[in-house]
């Protein structure tokens, strides 16, 4: 492996602070990243790179940055996903085969690995479930949950993030037996076990919702939307998705977080599927379908949610989408606009940071319901594959990984 320094920890002088939960797209799995005092220009080319690390393994899942460390998993060697632990300077710390990847189709690791205090929670592409311990890399324990439960994995892998709910590390198993099983965060023993409803996994990381005063826990099936209750595994409400899932392909493809606020939730997935907004009833035991919108069927790059408008891509086909700007409220779109192709999407100090999965052009973007307002634009030339990862913002900098190379740029103001 080869690490390219190209400046000292100097850049990484401000102290990171320490966040309870660092997870799988920001902020509550948002998009949202908590960070201010960025530029809201580049230069002509680009910011800065102060960093760059090769080798980290074949992935598609982004980084995250906790206790002066960045975390991040890959496929290090042939059929085993791999989590590795490299200091702000760049220098690995440690590295540990945590599991079995998924050697099919898109052969990389996908699992965003969910730190707290101290330790991180993770899952291989054919679904065991890991703890491990941050300053060393020792596995404190590990289920292989999706055999053990008779769980059934998508065509194209396990990508689920853990979810960390209390004293639980929450994880979807699917298949006709077991929904979600909730196991106790310290041990790894099973806490309690949802009833399925039928369905694979899907590809989307479940979220934790805060309605009236109650922790929620929204997941998704292959089929459903689900709502759980996080003290027992009892499910609160469903939802049937697949109806939405009239073409030919990505039947059963749920690919991306739900978003949630006030008391409604938005789940989009590609392939034609149309977006959805559901609305909670008040007493929490039923949701409804308020409004669908074409425009924004993003198939794996998230969305977020700025002043009452839902940003992302949308889906043309497997290569090929646009990016869209939808009203939360009423599901009018605003516009729908090209740029180069579809991709990934998170949000920081005011602006949109978009992420195209193609050629790797990266955009700095003001949120506007006019139009798709570009402010500044550089590409990222090295790795291989297609730009799947999503993008990171932690301490002023921007972490975007291709392929097994992670970049980190300085974009403080």
């Amino acid at each position: 492996m080869r690490i390219l320094l190209i400046l000292f920890s100097i850049l990484f002088s401000t102290t990171l602070v320490s966040q309870e939960i660092v997870e799988f797209r920001g902020i509550g799995r948002t998009g949202h990243y908590n960070e201010t005092g960025l530029q809201k220009e580049w230069p002509e080319e680009g910011p800065e790179l102060v960093l760059k690390i090769e080798g980290i393994g074949k992935g598609y899942s982004q980084p995250v940055v906790a206790d002066g460390k960045i975390f991040i998993t890959g496929i290090k060697n042939d059929g085993t996903d791999a989590i590795s632990a490299y200091d702000l300077n760049g220098h690995l710390l440690w590295e540990t085969d945590y599991g079995r990847s998924w050697i099919r189709t898109y052969a990389d690791s996908r699992s965003t690995p969910t730190y707290e205090n101290g330790k991180l929670y993770v899952a291989s592409g054919t679904g065991q479930l890991c703890s491990i311990d941050a300053s060393s890399g020792e596995i404190l324990w590990r289920v292989d949950a999706v055999d053990k439960y008779n769980g059934e994995v998508p065509r194209h892998g396990d990508s689920e993030s853990p979810l960390i709910v209390n004293d639980l590390v929450v994880y979807a198993i699917g298949g006709e037996k077991v929904g979600i099983v909730a196991f106790n965060k310290i041990d790894g023993t099973e806490v309690w076990i949802s009833k399925s409803l039928g369905g694979a996994k899907s590809y989307a990381s479940s979220v934790l919702f805060n309605y009236l005063g109650n922790d929620i826990i929204l997941a998704q099936t292959a089929e459903n939307l689900i709502a759980v209750n996080p003290d027992n595994g009892e499910i609160i409400w469903n939802f049937d998705l697949i109806q939405f899932h009239k073409g030919n392909q990505g039947q059963g493809a749920q690919t991306n977080p739900a978003l949630s606020y006030n008391n409604e939730v938005f789940v989009t997935s590609g392939y034609d599927h149309p977006a959805t907004m559901f609305s909670l009833a008040e007493n929490n035991q039923a949701v409804e379908l308020k409004w669908e919108n074409v425009n924004l069927n993003t198939h794996i790059g998230g969305v977020v949610l700025v002043d009452g408008k839902i940003y992302g891509s949308n889906w043309q086909h497997n290569s090929r989408g646009r990016w869209a700007c939808v009203d939360w409220e009423t599901g009018e779109t605003h516009w729908d606009e090209e740029w180069f192709n579809k991709g990934s999407v998170i949000y920081a100090d005011g602006m949109l940071y978009l992420y195209e999965e193609k050629n790797g052009n990266i955009a700095l973007v003001e949120p506007s319901a006019e139009k798709l307002k570009i402010v500044s634009t550089f590409t990222v030339d090295t790795g291989t594959g297609p730009h799947w990862a999503h993008p990171a913002i932690y301490n002023g900098k921007l972490f975007i990984r291709h392929g097994d190379v992670l970049m980190v740029y300085n974009i403080k103001a």
